[in-house]
């Protein structure tokens, strides 16, 4: 794959985790930092302006520990490179100058990275993948399904027309008086629940495309709420209602999209989900068992490159500079469509 040993620095910053990365092209890790901004909790969701003020308070330093961890200088780096998009601007933009900084103070190559083409490759650094390959990308900013061809190859089937999928689970948390960020907090509370008590709405589940509405959804739970006093026992039963019925929307999307496969006689054996919300082991659990039943794996990265986190673009970075995608004028771009960086 590469004619020597290589070292790719790398930087996350597109939302409210800073994150620093140094791996080996043998995909080693040697160093991974993933700092979360605590400072949106109060706000029940991220500020912008404060995150990317936080990120440039922080980075310096967590990259100065990343070095530390790994024993290792700039120099010692052969690739630099940093999520250039999409995601906040301010981020994007903290992040993609110091990188491309480094890089410059060093006169070695930096790569862009696209933030969603980091997700997408992060299964096949622990999984051995057969293209085509379906995968489920579930974030707070996104939600998407697409049909992976191979690295650098990605076709969008469908996707969320309002909230995503991490938003809704954000919002609904804040609704029900939860702190942010919510998924973790409807995943713990819903263990509780009854997840057969509330009929909640299920948008688009009959309209046969892979495309996702949430924001419909989030309303109801809110006029259902305010019928309500937020008890335990009904927050409970809320989040595992709630939690079951995302599952649902999930599967029947992935119903329709073994159609589309089997009639456009496109074989595959594996989907993988990535993303903050592909973290939700109910989530987790009953996609596979639904694939199961088609001789269908279901596959995750490792649980550090699930989340927004710098592993998964030293990952990227290192598969794109096999394809050459050096480009130190690259500008950030907070809506980077995925196809905007070119092989």
């Amino acid at each position: 794959m590469y004619d020597f040993i290589m070292l790719a620095f790398s930087v996350e910053t597109s939302c409210d985790e800073t994150s620093v990365c140094i791996m080996h092209s043998d995909k080693t890790i040697l160093s991974h930092i993933v700092y979360s901004q605590e400072i949106h909790k109060k706000h029940g969701g991220v500020v912008p302006e404060l995150a990317s003020r936080a990120h440039l308070e922080i980075l310096q330093q967590i990259t100065k520990d990343c070095f530390k961890q790994a024993q290792l200088s700039p120099n010692n780096i052969d690739l630099y490179s940093a999520t250039c998009g999409p995601g906040l601007i301010g981020g994007l933009l903290v992040g993609s100058i110091f990188a491309k900084s480094l890089s410059l103070g060093v006169n070695k190559p930096f790569i862009p990275i696209n933030h969603l083409e980091g997700h997408l490759l992060s299964p096949i650094f622990n999984n051995s993948i057969n293209f085509p390959h379906i995968s489920y990308l579930l974030t707070g900013g996104h939600t998407q399904i697409y049909l992976v061809n191979g690295i650098g190859k990605y076709k969008l089937l469908g996707q969320t027309l309002d909230d995503a999928i991490g938003e809704a689970f954000d919002k609904v948390a804040k609704l029900l008086g939860l702190t942010y960020p919510g998924g973790a907090e409807i995943e713990e509370k819903a263990k509780k629940g009854n997840e057969n008590t509330f009929d909640l709405p299920k948008p688009l589940s009959k309209n046969k495309n892979f495309d996702f509405s949430f924001s419909g959804l989030k309303t109801y739970i809110n006029l259902v709420a305010k019928k309500n006093d937020n008890s335990l026992e009904f927050v409970e039963n809320m989040c595992a209602s709630f939690q079951k019925n995302i599952s649902e929307i999930l599967i029947t999307k992935m119903s329709y999209l073994l159609d589309y496969l089997f009639e456009n006689k496109i074989n595959i054996d594996s989907i993988s989900l990535v993303g903050g919300v592909a973290k939700n082991k109910y989530i987790q659990n009953k996609l596979s068992s639904y694939c199961k039943k088609y001789n269908i794996t279901v596959l995750l990265p490792i649980s550090e490159m699930i989340s927004d986190n710098a592993a998964m673009i030293a990952w990227a970075c290192l598969k794109k500079y096999n394809k050459n995608m050096i480009d130190i004028n690259f500008k950030a771009d907070p809506r980077l469509a995925i196809d905007n960086i070119n092989y």
